[in-house]
């Protein structure tokens, strides 16, 4: 495993001084959120597994801090003259909430498919929400042009030494709420969170820090690599808290320093870790929030105990959320979609039904083709969905029709 055998250099953009100073900050503002235990995750790691929940921070996310901080710190002048932000959702969120706090004016470019939800909520904070582009970095553009025509003061996401700082403020709940702790695992977009982290828990070389993004949205391991910031073709994730196609400067010269350790995870896997929170930990987490109970999940081995998963926000659509469950459970073995062919006859359909009954499959729907033209005319073919207990049981049910003579075809 990796650790850190040097101390922090004192070169770094945000030093662990400046983190200290943003907590301070942050004492009467952002909630100190709890951590729990899963033992569903400490039993495959073999020691305590936890669960930092900033999914029930103020605005449903970790990004309350960093903008209370950067727009904290703005003079009287800039605060007077508004801020610009741009964001799908969490950091949109947390820009209106601390701009309603610190009584400053705030407008939030979002791109145009943010979820509803999450842009009723910026405007419930009493931000004023502009919808412009197809992505975050559209939105992010089309922001930095509105700052330059009104004065505004652009809150950047991630990029920028004040909101970096507010996001390590995480990193000194955790050392101080589970002082033993050996693994921190961040998701990571852009890198705000992580390099807060990172800097907070530098000075600890008994600390590991991992961070771990979408694969389809994994800057930070081609830019480690090339030793600068690199900027994807495109990204391609249901996480759209973590959907970032380049590194920030100030965060990927924190990360670079301190954190060798980037990993990536699937679409998969993040809904199994979705349905885990849920069904496990009573938590609901958006799809970003899980990637570090992602990592654990794939390889468990790899993180040393005490683990605590950062879980960093739990905005989600409720028809987002119903997707991704069923694509949790289908993961996980206990949504099972199949075609299969039968004799066109009375009582041919129900025989099939009558073997899934046996097997104790519930069916959840059944189409009945019958005009197909790659079907034999005296067949039928019938697309099946089904709901299990699990791997073992799918693989029984199955099993079971396979040796009643029934072809199944899958995708």
């Amino acid at each position: 495993m990796i650790r850190h055998t040097a101390s922090v250099s004192p070169a770094l953009p945000v030093p662990l001084a400046d983190v200290r100073a943003a907590a301070d900050l942050l004492a009467d503002v952002a909630r100190v959120t709890p951590v729990v235990g899963s033992r569903v995750l400490s039993d495959r790691c073999g020691g305590p597994v936890r669960f930092k929940c900033e999914n029930l921070q103020r605005g449903g996310s970790f990004k309350l801090r960093g903008a209370y901080v950067r727009i904290a710190r703005l003079t009287p002048e800039e605060r007077a003259a508004g801020v610009v932000a741009a964001s799908a959702g969490n950091h949109a969120q947390g820009v209106a909430l601390a701009a309603s706090l610190l009584d400053c004016r705030a407008t939030v470019v979002m791109p145009v498919g943010a979820p509803l939800p999450k842009v009723a909520a910026t405007e419930g904070y009493g931000a004023t929400v502009r919808l412009i582009g197809d992505n975050v970095e559209q939105a992010l553009a089309a922001a930095a042009e509105l700052a330059a025509e009104t004065g505004a003061v652009l809150i950047h996401p991630f990029d920028h030494v004040d909101v970096v700082a507010g996001q390590g403020s995480v990193g000194l709940e955790i050392l101080e709420q589970v002082p033993d702790v050996r693994t921190i695992v961040v998701p990571t977009g852009g890198g705000g969170l992580l390099a807060g982290v990172a800097a907070a828990v530098g000075e600890r070389s008994d600390v590991r820090v991992v961070g771990v993004q979408a694969a389809g949205a994994a800057a930070y391991p081609s830019s480690l690599a090339a030793g600068h910031p690199v900027a994807l073709d495109g990204v391609t994730t249901m996480a759209d808290g973590i959907a970032v196609g380049r590194p920030g400067e100030v965060p990927f010269a924190v990360i670079a320093e301190l954190v060798p350790d980037v990993r990536t995870v699937s679409e998969e896997s993040l809904s199994r870790a979705l349905l885990l929170c849920l069904e496990r930990a009573k938590l609901v987490v958006e799809p970003a929030g899980v990637a570090g109970v992602a990592a654990v999940l794939d390889d468990p081995q790899a993180f040393e105990p005490p683990v605590v998963a950062i879980l960093s926000g739990g905005n989600v659509d409720p028809l987002l959320m119903l997707r991704l469950l069923r694509h949790g459970l289908a993961a996980s073995g206990r949504f099972v979609a199949f075609r299969t062919r039968m004799t066109d006859r009375p009582g041919a359909l129900a025989a099939l039904l009558h073997e899934l009954g046996e097997a104790d499959a519930n069916v959840l729907e059944v189409e009945h083709l019958r005009t197909n033209p790659r079907l034999h005319v005296d067949e039928a073919e019938v697309y099946v969905q089904i709901e299990t207990r699990g791997g073992k049981h799918t693989d029984a049910v199955l099993g079971r029709l396979r040796a009643a003579g029934y072809p199944l075809v899958f995708g």
